[in-house]
């Protein structure tokens, strides 16, 4: 494979992903199509170029003609200007609440070090994505509603959690000495679990969701199991949505992209991922040498998703419009990430020479800026219009597919030349004095100077806007989140003596553990009081156990039905698939067998359901796969039956020791 040549000031070159290959022979006829492309964009509008393109790549493709593979698209926001929704909130006094909320944060974590040396925390994640935060409170996320199972389902990303505790005490749902004892939860008077923990924490968080990679499959198959629910007509959930809230740096998890073809699969369009994209990982870049926003974008379209980019702020919209050369997006798209993390923090002249200085044009279309007025030019993932536009756009899109929004950001933003864009960001937990002035002053925090140094937390009066403001929304959007029901719906259990068959041994009769389990199982689905309640979930091993004459009585679900003939159809225990279905024949994926459990474990809080998952694999060792995906099912309290299909060390010696159990 050839080598990327590597430029000056950080650029890079790779193979163009869209343009014209070579020289243009022939301009004229060029510059015909191209108008009459525009003539159908305004006489007949978008669908129909769509339609005529695609129509002419069928017929390149039949004749021969090698197409540019064309999933990324230029490196801007995906989201024109002109076509911005209006915003609906109140933008100044919507920045004052986040900016208290910003503060109450940091000022948790400083004093949890300051009190105990090495206690840990992190400030930077959350500073980098407020805004992702904030915009979703006040307009988007939903709350459970008057039932207590309707609202959103929302994976917080787990290093981000001092904002939703911050924002949380701002609401009144935790106090003063919660924040104080932030990491410390064992304290007399309450505290808080370092990262979302439904075990410690369980009428709070919902998702543990800090053992990174595990958000984001468990995401995508709880947006599954929310179309399984409704399917079945078990509970009505097309009014809820799932976000999963992710880092760049987490992508590299195989977890985490995994699954992503399932969710298009299934034509999840009740998901969105926001990718927190702050080019930052713990040692240092995401994608120092390339462009982890791009790289993205070719994965989740590729896997069928519809993708929403939210790169620049409204800083750079003008320049956009003004720049006739097309020069800026090219140098934009030069630019590689590493150099991106090193424009943050440095002066305008720095950025006037380094980014605007690749070609005199851009330098002349920057003339008039001043270099503090450079320096101050946002990222997409820190202006709520842009991130609002995105976010509504994702909800709205009704076309089978789930959308992945990548917000660019600044890890650390905020915290000032120690901590803003540098590589030490993700570990920074301290703040001096003069810091802590900085910081205050950024964002209009009203502590004076002798009391700053102590880092004291902030509430505004009860009576203020910001208060009045704060309640008004969550109450809109039907109640506050994160929340977590405790009181566990009740259900009518069978009687004993309808099972006694199952009680007595086999009589004699030679049986295995596994048939008498699949017997059992069977009783179960019919059973008239919880047979609907019982969730079969297999990994592709249904034969192995026997299970396949269940396929026929209950059904395999699959959302879009079954499409096609099975090839065993003329037999009694024929291979049927069912928007209804019953058993949840996964595939060969353990980990999303697991996170299926997962979610149907959890029903009883999320949808005030209780369902009962029972995860038959093919045999105990095979569990060491998912062990993290266990250990989250504890933490989240699922419950359900977990069984080893079959006991290695008796059935399985012809497949070697590591089947050995």
């Amino acid at each position: 494979m050839a080598e990327a040549t590597i430029l000056g000031d950080g650029e890079q070159t790779h193979p163009k992903p869209s343009g014209p290959v070579g020289p243009d022979v022939d301009p004229i006829e060029t510059r015909e199509w191209l108008e009459s492309l525009q003539y159908v964009l305004e006489s007949k509008g978008r669908d129909r170029a769509q339609f005529l393109l695609q129509a002419l790549q069928v017929k390149a493709v039949q004749e021969g003609v090698e197409l540019p593979l064309q999933l990324r698209t230029p490196y801007i926001n995906t989201i024109p200007k002109d076509e911005q929704p209006a915003y609906p909130g109140k933008r100044d006094i919507e920045r004052r609440i986040k900016s208290i909320i910003r503060w109450n944060a940091m000022a948790m974590v400083v004093r949890a070090n300051k009190n105990d040396l090495g206690l840990g925390g992190h400030i930077s994640t959350f500073a980098s994505s407020a805004t992702l935060y904030e915009v979703g409170f006040n307009h988007f996320f939903k709350g459970r509603g008057e039932s207590g199972y309707d609202g959103d389902q929302i994976y917080f990303q787990g290093h981000a959690s001092p904002g939703p505790y911050s924002r949380a005490f701002m609401e009144g749902r935790l106090t003063e000495a919660n924040l104080v004892n932030f990491r410390r939860e064992l304290q007399p008077e309450g505290g808080l679990s370092s990262y979302p923990h439904p075990w410690l924490m369980p009428d709070f968080w919902e998702y543990p969701t800090v053992s990174m990679g595990l958000a984001p499959i468990m995401a995508i198959y709880q947006a599954r199991f929310n179309r399984y629910m409704e399917d079945r007509g078990i509970k009505p959930t097309e009014h809820q949505r799932v976000w999963a809230f992710l880092g760049d740096g987490e992508c590299d998890e195989p977890e985490t992209l995994g699954a992503i073809t399932l969710a298009a699969r299934e034509e999840l369009d009740n998901l969105t991922f926001v990718i927190n994209c702050n080019l930052q990982r713990l040692d240092g870049p995401v994608r120092g040498n390339a462009k982890i926003i791009q790289e993205l974008e070719g994965i989740f379209r590729g896997a069928g998703w519809n993708v929403i980019k939210v790169i620049w702020g409204d800083d750079w919209d003008p320049l956009l419009n003004e720049d006739e050369t097309g020069l800026l997006v090219r140098r934009m798209g030069e630019v590689v990430d590493g150099q991106y993390q090193k424009y943050t923090g440095m002066p305008g002249s720095y950025i006037r020479q380094h980014f605007f200085g690749k070609y005199p044009e851009l330098l002349e279309l920057v003339d008039n800026y001043s270099d503090e007025k450079l320096e101050k030019m946002r990222r997409g993932g820190h202006d709520p219009e842009k991130v609002y536009a995105a976010y509504k756009m994702a909800t709205e899109l009704k076309n089978g597919r789930p959308t992945v929004i990548l917000a660019k950001t600044i890890k650390g933003y905020g915290l000032g030349e120690v901590g803003e864009g540098r590589n030490i960001a993700h570990n920074k937990k301290k703040a001096n004095e003069e810091e802590l002035r900085e910081f205050r002053s950024r964002f209009g925090i009203p502590i004076s100077d002798k009391d700053v140094a102590e880092a004291p937390f902030y509430l505004p009066p009860k009576d203020s806007v910001e208060m009045k403001y704060l309640h008004e929304r969550r109450k809109a959007l039907g109640g506050y989140v994160p929340t977590r029901p405790t009181a566990v719906p009740t259900m009518e259990t069978p009687k004993l003596e309808e099972y006694q068959e199952f009680l007595g041994g086999s009589n004699g009769r030679e049986m295995s553990t596994t048939m008498g389990f699949v017997r059992l199982l069977d009783k179960m689905c019919r059973d008239k009081t919880i047979g609907k309640h019982i969730v079969p979930i297999v990994p592709d091993e249904s034969r192995t156990f026997g299970m396949d004459t269940m396929f026929a009585k209950y059904g395999i679900y699959a959302h879009a039905g079954q499409l096609y003939e099975p090839v065993d159809s003329e037999q009694l225990s024929y291979y049927k698939e069912a928007v209804n279905g019953q058993i949840l024949e996964e595939g060969i994926t353990e980990a999303g067998s697991m996170a299926s459990f997962n979610a149907a474990g959890t029903a009883y809080s999320q949808h005030g359901v209780n369902m009962i998952p029972f995860f038959i694999y093919y045999s105990m060792f095979g569990f060491q796969r998912i062990g993290d995906l266990v250990w989250a099912a504890q933490d989240m309290r699922a419950k359900g039956f977990m069984i080893g299909g079959t006991a290695g060390r008796t059935t399985l010696n012809g497949e070697g020791l590591q089947h050995q159990d």
